[in-house]
């Protein structure tokens, strides 16, 4: 039986520069702050808080907390939340993934023309949460057909329409189909903001899981892209496994498989990856 792990599988380039930056930091012995998770990892986080490192998820937390430097996560955070933590005279270091910055100043730009923003993407999530703060007018949030739909009527003027960078790229594309068909085509502009990173794991995960008998997708339950992931390779394959890590493996491989197929979110470690698959390898 072949185990195959896909080429794409793990942290992504912007994952890797703010986990490295923090690691950077941590060595120099000031006091760190994370304003959110700095990826969706538990394993990650813990090890982070082990040396010191606190996280913070409100300006509020600093009021009462020794100036340090403030890690801004690879999702990004709302314009408002930069101005209120240099005003309470913390040092910023800033990990945002570049493609979300790009975002960033595209809603920016766009809304300060009087666009209305249409970001496709998981309301709450907290790069959506970035994003939006970086509007100028209210920003809606679609994730599915039905979000669209009910928009119907109550768009007016220019429309610009953005993606949260880990979106699951042909439900982008079939939600842009249905915002045009309730709107006018001129007066929608598309902005393909999912990140090639993203777009090479899903194309790589739905191909490899097409061809294999068993898939087995590492992330955390909180991260977006991992979850997408799954939800790609389930539809391809029906004895799909999603865990975080190897403890929650629980392998039951038909004795008639070929091939067990391995893919992992942007926020999971190598040596994760490593531990699945050499254990599948040995004692499959």
């Amino acid at each position: 039986m072949e185990v195959r792990l896909a080429t794409h599988a793990g942290f992504c380039f912007g994952v890797q520069k703010a986990v490295d930056c923090a690691y950077e930091e941590t060595k120099k012995g000031n006091v760190i702050y994370t304003y959110g998770s700095i990826i969706h990892n538990k394993e990650v986080m813990n090890d982070f808080f082990s040396k010191g490192v606190k996280e913070i998820n409100s300006l509020e937390e600093l009021d009462n907390l020794p100036k340090g430097s403030v890690i801004i996560r690879s999702h990004g955070v709302a314009k408002s939340i930069y101005k209120g933590i240099e005003e309470r005279g913390f040092n910023i270091i800033d990990t945002t993934c570049p493609f979300v910055k790009r975002i960033h100043k595209t809603v920016n730009s766009e809304s300060e023309k009087g666009k209305q923003i249409v970001i496709i993407g998981n309301d709450g999530h907290p790069e959506v949460e970035g994003i939006k703060g970086w509007c100028e007018n209210e920003a809606i949030v679609v994730s599915e057909k039905e979000d669209i739909l009910s928009l119907k009527g109550k768009l007016k003027g220019d429309i610009c329409v953005v993606s949260q960078t880990t979106f699951n790229i042909n439900k982008f594309k079939e939600l842009v189909e249905v915002l045009k068909e309730i709107c006018y085509d001129d007066n929608v502009s598309v902005v393909d903001t999912i990140c090639n990173a993203t777009k090479e794991r899903q194309d790589e995960a739905a191909q490899l899981a097409a061809i294999s008998d068993v898939m087995i997708v590492i992330g955390d339950s909180q991260s977006s892209n991992s979850c997408k992931l799954f939800e790609i390779c389930k539809a391809r394959c029906e004895k799909t496994y999603f865990i975080q890590t190897l403890k929650e493996l629980h392998l039951e491989i038909p004795a008639n498989a070929n091939l067990v197929g391995i893919t992992a979110g942007a926020s999971t470690p190598k040596n994760i990856i490593e531990e699945v698959q050499n254990y599948v390898r040995t004692y499959f």
